[in-house]
Protein backbone atom coordinates (compact mmCIF):
# COMPACT_ATOMS: atom_id res chain seq x y z
CA UNK A 1 0.00 0.00 0.00
CA UNK A 2 1.26 3.32 -0.74
CA UNK A 3 2.07 5.73 2.28
CA UNK A 4 1.15 9.56 2.41
CA UNK A 5 4.81 10.62 2.01
CA UNK A 6 4.62 8.22 -1.56
CA UNK A 7 1.46 9.96 -2.33
CA UNK A 8 3.31 13.43 -1.53
CA UNK A 9 6.31 12.28 -3.61
CA UNK A 10 3.90 11.43 -6.52
CA UNK A 11 2.08 15.17 -6.76
CA UNK A 12 5.63 16.88 -6.61
CA UNK A 13 7.45 14.65 -8.83
CA UNK A 14 4.50 14.34 -11.37
CA UNK A 15 3.74 18.67 -11.46
CA UNK A 16 7.29 18.95 -11.81
CA UNK A 17 7.02 16.29 -15.27
CA UNK A 18 4.01 17.87 -16.43
CA UNK A 19 6.04 21.43 -16.67
CA UNK A 20 8.96 19.59 -17.90
CA UNK A 21 6.11 18.16 -20.75
CA UNK A 22 4.48 21.08 -21.16
CA UNK A 23 7.77 22.74 -22.00
CA UNK A 24 8.63 20.19 -24.14
CA UNK A 25 5.30 20.19 -26.32
CA UNK A 26 5.35 23.52 -26.46
CA UNK A 27 8.55 23.74 -28.08
CA UNK A 28 8.60 21.04 -30.24
CA UNK A 29 5.03 19.13 -30.27
CA UNK A 30 3.07 22.30 -31.09
CA UNK A 31 4.84 22.30 -34.01
CA UNK A 32 3.90 18.79 -35.08
CA UNK A 33 0.27 19.75 -34.82
CA UNK A 34 0.57 22.74 -36.49
CA UNK A 35 1.76 20.28 -39.07
CA UNK A 36 -0.67 18.27 -38.72
CA UNK A 37 -3.38 20.87 -38.77
CA UNK A 38 -2.32 22.25 -41.47
CA UNK A 39 -3.80 19.13 -43.72
CA UNK A 40 -0.97 18.64 -45.69
CA UNK A 41 1.57 17.62 -43.08
CA UNK A 42 4.89 16.22 -44.68
CA UNK A 43 4.97 13.06 -42.45
CA UNK A 44 8.50 12.80 -42.58
CA UNK A 45 9.12 15.96 -40.79
CA UNK A 46 6.98 14.91 -38.47
CA UNK A 47 7.91 12.02 -37.89
CA UNK A 48 11.98 13.72 -37.16
CA UNK A 49 10.09 16.32 -34.36
CA UNK A 50 8.35 13.12 -33.11
CA UNK A 51 11.35 11.43 -32.40
CA UNK A 52 13.54 13.96 -30.96
CA UNK A 53 10.57 14.73 -28.78
CA UNK A 54 10.34 11.46 -27.69
CA UNK A 55 14.33 11.46 -26.50
CA UNK A 56 14.03 14.55 -24.94
CA UNK A 57 11.19 13.27 -22.89
CA UNK A 58 12.51 10.12 -21.68
CA UNK A 59 11.48 6.85 -20.57
CA UNK A 60 7.85 6.59 -21.71
CA UNK A 61 8.57 8.35 -24.86
CA UNK A 62 11.40 6.14 -25.29
CA UNK A 63 9.71 3.38 -25.14
CA UNK A 64 6.78 4.36 -27.08
CA UNK A 65 9.03 5.34 -30.10
CA UNK A 66 10.27 1.40 -29.70
CA UNK A 67 6.82 0.58 -29.58
CA UNK A 68 5.88 2.24 -32.64
CA UNK A 69 9.09 0.86 -34.46
CA UNK A 70 8.25 -2.86 -33.58
CA UNK A 71 4.99 -2.74 -34.97
CA UNK A 72 4.97 -1.54 -38.75
CA UNK A 73 1.96 -3.84 -39.19
CA UNK A 74 0.18 -0.77 -37.39
CA UNK A 75 1.97 2.59 -37.73
CA UNK A 76 2.85 5.00 -40.85
CA UNK A 77 6.22 3.72 -42.25
CA UNK A 78 7.82 7.11 -42.22
CA UNK A 79 6.94 6.76 -38.56
CA UNK A 80 8.34 3.74 -38.50
CA UNK A 81 11.39 4.35 -39.94
CA UNK A 82 12.26 7.47 -37.82
CA UNK A 83 11.85 4.93 -34.71
CA UNK A 84 14.20 2.44 -35.42
CA UNK A 85 16.66 5.81 -34.49
CA UNK A 86 15.27 5.97 -30.76
CA UNK A 87 18.10 4.93 -28.37
CA UNK A 88 17.31 3.32 -24.70
CA UNK A 89 20.81 3.88 -23.75
CA UNK A 90 20.86 6.95 -20.98
CA UNK A 91 23.23 8.76 -18.50
CA UNK A 92 23.74 6.02 -15.68
CA UNK A 93 21.86 6.77 -12.35
CA UNK A 94 24.07 7.70 -9.40
CA UNK A 95 24.70 4.60 -7.72
CA UNK A 96 23.65 6.16 -4.14
CA UNK A 97 20.23 6.49 -5.82
CA UNK A 98 20.42 2.64 -6.86
CA UNK A 99 21.65 1.28 -4.17
CA UNK A 100 18.08 3.20 -2.25
CA UNK A 101 16.01 1.58 -4.06
CA UNK A 102 17.57 -1.98 -3.93
CA UNK A 103 17.83 -1.49 -0.03
CA UNK A 104 13.81 0.17 0.42
CA UNK A 105 12.61 -2.71 -2.31
CA UNK A 106 14.67 -5.35 -0.27
CA UNK A 107 14.16 -3.89 2.83
CA UNK A 108 17.90 -4.11 4.30
CA UNK A 109 21.34 -2.50 4.04
CA UNK A 110 23.44 -3.48 0.51
CA UNK A 111 25.76 -5.11 2.74
CA UNK A 112 23.67 -7.05 4.32
CA UNK A 113 22.15 -8.61 1.00
CA UNK A 114 25.19 -8.95 -0.42
CA UNK A 115 28.52 -10.06 -0.39
CA UNK A 116 30.00 -7.31 -2.78
CA UNK A 117 28.54 -4.61 -5.24
CA UNK A 118 29.93 -3.55 -8.06
CA UNK A 119 29.20 0.08 -8.29
CA UNK A 120 29.91 0.43 -11.57
CA UNK A 121 26.59 -0.54 -14.06
CA UNK A 122 26.72 -2.99 -16.74
CA UNK A 123 24.43 -1.74 -18.71
CA UNK A 124 21.57 1.63 -17.66
CA UNK A 125 18.48 2.21 -20.03
CA UNK A 126 15.09 4.16 -19.66
CA UNK A 127 13.93 1.93 -17.30
CA UNK A 128 16.52 0.21 -15.77
CA UNK A 129 20.16 0.06 -14.88
CA UNK A 130 22.05 -3.61 -14.28
CA UNK A 131 24.75 -4.34 -11.79
CA UNK A 132 27.05 -7.18 -11.05
CA UNK A 133 27.25 -8.33 -7.69
CA UNK A 134 28.22 -11.57 -5.08
CA UNK A 135 25.34 -13.00 -3.09
CA UNK A 136 26.00 -14.22 0.76
CA UNK A 137 26.07 -17.39 -0.66
CA UNK A 138 29.17 -16.51 -3.47
CA UNK A 139 27.05 -16.90 -6.49
CA UNK A 140 27.69 -14.45 -9.50
CA UNK A 141 24.82 -12.29 -9.93
CA UNK A 142 22.77 -9.21 -11.79
CA UNK A 143 20.92 -7.20 -10.25
CA UNK A 144 18.03 -5.08 -12.45
CA UNK A 145 16.84 -1.83 -10.85
CA UNK A 146 14.33 0.01 -11.65
CA UNK A 147 15.53 3.79 -12.52
CA UNK A 148 13.70 6.09 -9.48
CA UNK A 149 10.57 7.69 -9.97
CA UNK A 150 10.49 5.94 -13.09
CA UNK A 151 6.77 4.20 -11.94
CA UNK A 152 5.86 7.85 -11.49
CA UNK A 153 6.87 9.69 -14.79
CA UNK A 154 4.88 6.46 -16.33
CA UNK A 155 2.07 7.21 -14.53
CA UNK A 156 2.07 11.24 -15.48
CA UNK A 157 2.94 10.67 -19.06
CA UNK A 158 0.62 7.98 -19.44
CA UNK A 159 -2.09 10.89 -18.43
CA UNK A 160 -0.86 13.27 -20.51
CA UNK A 161 -0.49 10.36 -23.52
CA UNK A 162 -4.14 9.64 -23.04
CA UNK A 163 -5.03 13.40 -23.09
CA UNK A 164 -2.96 14.30 -26.16
CA UNK A 165 -4.59 10.84 -27.82
CA UNK A 166 -8.17 12.58 -27.52
CA UNK A 167 -6.34 15.76 -28.87
CA UNK A 168 -4.84 14.22 -31.83
CA UNK A 169 -8.11 12.72 -33.00
CA UNK A 170 -9.77 15.88 -32.73
CA UNK A 171 -7.28 17.42 -34.95
CA UNK A 172 -6.21 14.70 -37.17
CA UNK A 173 -9.30 12.73 -38.54
CA UNK A 174 -6.74 10.33 -39.49
CA UNK A 175 -5.60 9.32 -36.56
CA UNK A 176 -8.89 8.26 -35.54
CA UNK A 177 -9.72 5.99 -38.03
CA UNK A 178 -5.83 4.23 -37.20
CA UNK A 179 -7.55 3.54 -34.13
CA UNK A 180 -5.04 5.21 -31.92
CA UNK A 181 -7.03 4.68 -28.80
CA UNK A 182 -6.75 1.31 -29.28
CA UNK A 183 -3.05 1.40 -29.48
CA UNK A 184 -2.51 3.35 -27.08
CA UNK A 185 -4.03 0.99 -24.58
CA UNK A 186 -1.97 -1.59 -25.74
CA UNK A 187 1.50 0.34 -25.49
CA UNK A 188 0.02 1.32 -21.89
CA UNK A 189 -0.28 -2.61 -20.87
CA UNK A 190 2.80 -3.48 -22.96
CA UNK A 191 4.94 -0.90 -20.62
CA UNK A 192 3.15 -1.61 -17.54
CA UNK A 193 4.10 -5.73 -18.02
CA UNK A 194 7.61 -4.74 -18.67
CA UNK A 195 8.45 -2.38 -15.64
CA UNK A 196 6.76 -5.03 -13.06
CA UNK A 197 9.79 -7.39 -12.42
CA UNK A 198 7.60 -9.76 -10.90
CA UNK A 199 5.94 -10.25 -13.92
CA UNK A 200 9.19 -10.51 -15.82
CA UNK A 201 10.28 -12.98 -13.32
CA UNK A 202 7.36 -14.91 -14.17
CA UNK A 203 8.16 -14.78 -17.43
CA UNK A 204 11.66 -16.17 -17.05
CA UNK A 205 10.10 -19.50 -15.19
CA UNK A 206 7.45 -19.47 -17.71
CA UNK A 207 10.27 -20.50 -20.14
CA UNK A 208 11.83 -22.64 -17.94
CA UNK A 209 8.65 -24.84 -17.27
CA UNK A 210 8.72 -24.92 -21.25
CA UNK A 211 12.52 -26.09 -20.99
CA UNK A 212 11.42 -28.74 -18.10
CA UNK A 213 8.22 -30.30 -19.44
CA UNK A 214 9.99 -30.79 -23.01
CA UNK A 215 12.77 -32.35 -21.38
CA UNK A 216 15.40 -30.24 -23.22
CA UNK A 217 18.47 -29.79 -21.52
CA UNK A 218 20.34 -27.86 -24.67
CA UNK A 219 19.14 -24.10 -22.93
CA UNK A 220 18.26 -22.82 -20.09
CA UNK A 221 17.26 -18.85 -18.72
CA UNK A 222 18.49 -17.59 -15.94
CA UNK A 223 17.70 -18.29 -12.30
CA UNK A 224 15.88 -15.91 -10.27
CA UNK A 225 16.60 -15.45 -6.79
CA UNK A 226 13.50 -14.18 -5.38
CA UNK A 227 14.19 -13.70 -2.12
CA UNK A 228 16.34 -11.15 -3.37
CA UNK A 229 13.86 -9.82 -5.94
CA UNK A 230 10.56 -7.50 -5.86
CA UNK A 231 8.75 -5.35 -7.92
CA UNK A 232 11.36 -3.13 -8.95
CA UNK A 233 14.38 -5.25 -8.32
CA UNK A 234 15.39 -8.65 -10.20
CA UNK A 235 18.69 -10.53 -9.18
CA UNK A 236 19.36 -13.53 -11.25
CA UNK A 237 22.00 -15.77 -11.68
CA UNK A 238 24.99 -14.23 -13.96
CA UNK A 239 26.29 -16.21 -17.54
CA UNK A 240 29.23 -15.49 -18.83
CA UNK A 241 29.44 -16.32 -22.39
CA UNK A 242 29.25 -14.72 -25.64
CA UNK A 243 25.91 -13.66 -27.64
CA UNK A 244 25.12 -15.98 -30.90
CA UNK A 245 25.75 -13.67 -33.30
CA UNK A 246 29.71 -13.46 -32.58
CA UNK A 247 30.79 -15.96 -35.02
CA UNK A 248 34.52 -15.74 -33.61
CA UNK A 249 33.36 -15.77 -29.86
CA UNK A 250 31.00 -18.86 -30.31
CA UNK A 251 34.18 -21.07 -31.36
CA UNK A 252 35.65 -20.46 -28.50
CA UNK A 253 32.93 -22.50 -26.98
CA UNK A 254 31.86 -25.09 -29.56
CA UNK A 255 33.10 -26.25 -32.96
CA UNK A 256 30.19 -26.67 -34.61
CA UNK A 257 28.28 -22.65 -34.65
CA UNK A 258 25.75 -23.58 -37.56
CA UNK A 259 24.18 -26.55 -34.67
CA UNK A 260 24.30 -23.99 -31.86
CA UNK A 261 21.80 -22.30 -34.18
CA UNK A 262 20.40 -25.01 -34.96
CA UNK A 263 19.39 -25.75 -31.57
CA UNK A 264 18.46 -22.45 -30.59
CA UNK A 265 15.87 -21.73 -33.25
CA UNK A 266 14.24 -25.19 -32.56
CA UNK A 267 13.72 -24.16 -29.13
CA UNK A 268 11.96 -21.11 -29.88
CA UNK A 269 10.19 -22.19 -32.06
CA UNK A 270 8.93 -24.94 -30.53
CA UNK A 271 7.82 -22.74 -27.52
CA UNK A 272 5.80 -21.17 -29.81
CA UNK A 273 3.96 -24.26 -31.21
CA UNK A 274 3.63 -25.95 -28.29
CA UNK A 275 2.95 -23.22 -25.63
CA UNK A 276 1.76 -20.33 -27.75
CA UNK A 277 4.55 -18.22 -25.82
CA UNK A 278 8.03 -16.51 -27.20
CA UNK A 279 11.02 -14.97 -26.22
CA UNK A 280 9.92 -11.47 -28.42
CA UNK A 281 13.23 -9.41 -28.12
CA UNK A 282 15.69 -11.91 -29.13
CA UNK A 283 17.75 -9.22 -30.68
CA UNK A 284 21.84 -9.06 -30.42
CA UNK A 285 23.37 -9.75 -26.89
CA UNK A 286 19.69 -12.10 -25.85
CA UNK A 287 20.33 -14.96 -27.20
CA UNK A 288 24.03 -16.37 -26.14
CA UNK A 289 25.89 -19.42 -26.13
CA UNK A 290 27.11 -19.99 -22.45
CA UNK A 291 30.99 -21.43 -21.32
CA UNK A 292 29.67 -24.62 -20.89
CA UNK A 293 28.08 -24.86 -24.31
CA UNK A 294 24.57 -24.58 -23.64
CA UNK A 295 22.23 -21.87 -24.91
CA UNK A 296 21.16 -19.19 -22.82
CA UNK A 297 18.08 -17.18 -23.34
CA UNK A 298 18.08 -13.72 -20.91
CA UNK A 299 15.91 -11.03 -20.65
CA UNK A 300 12.05 -11.74 -20.75
CA UNK A 301 10.64 -8.35 -20.61
CA UNK A 302 8.79 -8.31 -23.46
CA UNK A 303 7.44 -11.44 -24.16
CA UNK A 304 4.70 -12.94 -26.59
CA UNK A 305 1.60 -14.88 -26.56
CA UNK A 306 -0.56 -16.26 -30.12
CA UNK A 307 -3.36 -18.39 -30.46
CA UNK A 308 -3.20 -21.20 -32.57
CA UNK A 309 -4.88 -19.23 -35.45
CA UNK A 310 -1.72 -16.94 -35.52
CA UNK A 311 0.48 -19.43 -35.65
CA UNK A 312 -1.21 -21.58 -38.41
CA UNK A 313 -1.59 -18.23 -39.96
CA UNK A 314 2.53 -17.79 -39.36
CA UNK A 315 3.20 -21.12 -40.85
CA UNK A 316 1.58 -20.47 -44.05
CA UNK A 317 2.70 -16.91 -44.58
CA UNK A 318 6.25 -17.91 -43.94
CA UNK A 319 6.39 -21.05 -46.19
CA UNK A 320 3.88 -19.00 -48.95
CA UNK A 321 7.40 -16.47 -49.32
CA UNK A 322 9.72 -19.18 -48.60
CA UNK A 323 8.25 -21.52 -51.21
CA UNK A 324 7.30 -19.13 -53.81
CA UNK A 325 3.15 -19.19 -53.44
CA UNK A 326 1.47 -15.75 -53.15
CA UNK A 327 -1.67 -17.88 -52.77
CA UNK A 328 -0.17 -19.20 -49.57
CA UNK A 329 0.64 -16.26 -48.00
CA UNK A 330 -2.73 -15.20 -48.79
CA UNK A 331 -4.09 -17.88 -47.18
CA UNK A 332 -1.99 -17.57 -44.17
CA UNK A 333 -3.20 -13.72 -43.32
CA UNK A 334 -6.82 -14.84 -43.65
CA UNK A 335 -6.14 -17.73 -40.85
CA UNK A 336 -4.78 -15.63 -38.69
CA UNK A 337 -7.95 -13.71 -38.78
CA UNK A 338 -10.92 -15.48 -37.60
CA UNK A 339 -13.21 -12.78 -37.30
CA UNK A 340 -13.94 -12.57 -41.20
CA UNK A 341 -14.52 -15.56 -42.95
CA UNK A 342 -15.88 -13.87 -46.08
CA UNK A 343 -12.26 -12.82 -47.43
CA UNK A 344 -11.87 -14.11 -51.46
CA UNK A 345 -8.38 -15.68 -51.29
CA UNK A 346 -8.17 -15.15 -55.06
CA UNK A 347 -7.95 -11.97 -54.93
CA UNK A 348 -6.28 -11.66 -52.16
CA UNK A 349 -3.36 -13.53 -53.64
CA UNK A 350 -3.80 -11.35 -56.78
CA UNK A 351 -3.75 -8.07 -54.88
CA UNK A 352 -0.60 -9.29 -52.79
CA UNK A 353 1.56 -10.22 -56.20
CA UNK A 354 3.53 -6.78 -56.25
CA UNK A 355 4.30 -7.32 -52.71
CA UNK A 356 5.18 -10.31 -52.69
CA UNK A 357 8.10 -10.26 -55.50
CA UNK A 358 9.00 -7.22 -53.40
CA UNK A 359 9.84 -10.00 -50.32
CA UNK A 360 10.73 -12.47 -52.72
CA UNK A 361 13.28 -10.42 -54.31
CA UNK A 362 14.64 -8.98 -50.64
CA UNK A 363 14.66 -12.34 -49.89
CA UNK A 364 16.69 -13.99 -52.72
CA UNK A 365 19.28 -11.14 -51.90
CA UNK A 366 19.77 -12.03 -48.51
CA UNK A 367 19.89 -15.67 -49.41
CA UNK A 368 22.82 -15.08 -51.90
CA UNK A 369 24.61 -13.17 -49.23
CA UNK A 370 24.47 -9.90 -50.70
CA UNK A 371 25.19 -7.71 -47.14
CA UNK A 372 24.12 -4.45 -48.57
CA UNK A 373 20.85 -6.21 -49.53
CA UNK A 374 18.91 -6.29 -45.50
CA UNK A 375 17.90 -2.64 -44.51
CA UNK A 376 15.10 -2.75 -41.79
CA UNK A 377 13.23 0.20 -43.46
CA UNK A 378 12.28 -1.55 -46.93
CA UNK A 379 10.63 -4.68 -44.55
CA UNK A 380 8.71 -2.18 -42.56
CA UNK A 381 7.64 -0.47 -45.76
CA UNK A 382 6.41 -4.18 -47.21
CA UNK A 383 4.93 -4.54 -43.28
CA UNK A 384 3.09 -1.45 -43.83
CA UNK A 385 1.89 -2.41 -47.34
CA UNK A 386 0.93 -5.75 -46.51
CA UNK A 387 -1.25 -3.96 -43.45
CA UNK A 388 -2.90 -1.66 -46.14
CA UNK A 389 -3.98 -4.58 -48.78
CA UNK A 390 -5.21 -6.53 -45.10
CA UNK A 391 -7.39 -4.33 -44.10
CA UNK A 392 -9.13 -3.03 -47.56
CA UNK A 393 -9.99 -6.97 -47.91
CA UNK A 394 -11.67 -6.73 -44.32
CA UNK A 395 -8.46 -8.09 -42.29
CA UNK A 396 -6.79 -6.85 -39.18
CA UNK A 397 -3.36 -8.39 -38.78
CA UNK A 398 -2.67 -9.05 -35.01
CA UNK A 399 0.25 -7.05 -33.45
CA UNK A 400 1.85 -10.26 -31.84
CA UNK A 401 2.36 -11.26 -36.11
CA UNK A 402 4.64 -8.39 -36.62
CA UNK A 403 6.26 -9.47 -33.07
CA UNK A 404 6.72 -12.75 -34.75
CA UNK A 405 8.63 -11.39 -38.24
CA UNK A 406 10.50 -9.14 -36.59
CA UNK A 407 11.98 -12.20 -34.77
CA UNK A 408 12.48 -14.16 -37.82
CA UNK A 409 14.34 -11.34 -39.03
CA UNK A 410 16.78 -11.41 -36.30
CA UNK A 411 17.12 -15.10 -36.69
CA UNK A 412 17.40 -14.91 -40.27
CA UNK A 413 20.49 -12.35 -40.15
CA UNK A 414 22.24 -14.68 -37.92
CA UNK A 415 21.24 -17.78 -40.41
CA UNK A 416 22.62 -15.68 -43.45
CA UNK A 417 26.31 -15.56 -41.12
CA UNK A 418 26.52 -18.89 -39.91
CA UNK A 419 24.17 -21.71 -41.82
CA UNK A 420 23.57 -20.30 -45.09
CA UNK A 421 21.90 -22.97 -46.56
CA UNK A 422 19.11 -22.89 -44.24
CA UNK A 423 15.81 -21.69 -45.28
CA UNK A 424 14.23 -20.20 -42.39
CA UNK A 425 11.06 -19.13 -43.94
CA UNK A 426 10.24 -22.20 -46.33
CA UNK A 427 11.69 -24.69 -43.47
CA UNK A 428 9.94 -22.73 -40.29
CA UNK A 429 7.77 -26.03 -39.55
CA UNK A 430 11.52 -27.80 -39.34
CA UNK A 431 11.92 -25.92 -36.57
CA UNK A 432 9.43 -27.52 -34.56
CA UNK A 433 10.39 -30.50 -32.23
CA UNK A 434 7.90 -33.55 -31.77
Amino acid sequence: MESFSDYLSFGFHSSARVVHSSFIFTTKAMAILGKLASGNANHREVAILLRESFESLGATYIKLGQFIASAPSLFPEEYVEEMQKCLDSVRPVPVGDIKRVIERELGDKIQNLFYSFDEVPIASASIAQVHAAISKEGLDVVIKVQRPDVHVTLKTDMQILGLLTKILEWIAPNFKKSGLTGMFSEFQSSILHEIDFLQEARNIEEFESYLLDAGEARARVPRVYHSLSAKKVLTMERFYGVPITDEVGLRKYTNNPRKVLNDALEIWFSSLATKGFFHADVHAGNVMILKDGQIGFIDFGIVGRISPNVWKGLLLFTQGIGMGEPSMVAQGLISMDSTDKGVDAKELAKQLEDIFQEMESLYVAVAAGDPNSFDESKVNHMMYELKDIAEKNGLKIPREFALLMKQLLYFDRYVKSIAPEINLFRDTQKFVTK
